[in-house]
């Protein structure tokens, strides 16, 4: 029996230590408006995305979003997508422009903003309820 005790103590501490682990997500540096933009859309964006809740990344850092355990992640104040030409076509989803890169099917880039804001979105998630939700916190932080 005790050696059952002990057991499950173990694989309790197992279990909170793997839940409250931080994603490793490497933050933008963005400067002067960009930066202000993307503090205030940090204290925007939802505890919860597309059923998944917001976790802790990485280093810390206030351009920077985790969702899951990676499967949405959100940074602010990227650069420009290199892949982007200026005749490329941008998906609006609710107000806000997305550039959605050819070579990249799950990379997804807001561009037409004071600060651009890369989301990358795993294959278990629909990019667009996942576009849709950040629609609003971006709209109202990030002009």
């Amino acid at each position: 029996m005790r050696f059952l005790v002990k057991s499950l103590a173990a694989l309790l501490l197992v279990l909170v230590a793997a839940c409250s682990s931080a994603v490793r997500v490497t933050p933008p540096s963005p400067q002067g408006p960009a930066a202000a933009a993307c503090e205030r859309l940090a204290n925007q964006l939802p505890r919860e995305l597309d059923g998944e809740p917001r976790v802790a990344s990485e280093p810390p850092s206030p351009y920077v979003a985790v969702w899951g355990a990676g499967q949405i992640t959100l940074r602010c104040g990227v650069r420009r997508p290199a892949a982007m030409a200026p005749t490329d076509t941008v998906n609006d989803v609710n107000g806000v422009a997305w550039y959605a890169d050819p070579y990249k099917p799950t990379l997804f880039t807001a561009v037409n903003r004071e600060a651009y804001i890369e989301v990358t979105i795993s294959v278990i998630h629909q990019p667009g309820n996942v576009l849709v939700q950040l629609a609003d916190p971006i709209k109202a932080a990030v002009p």
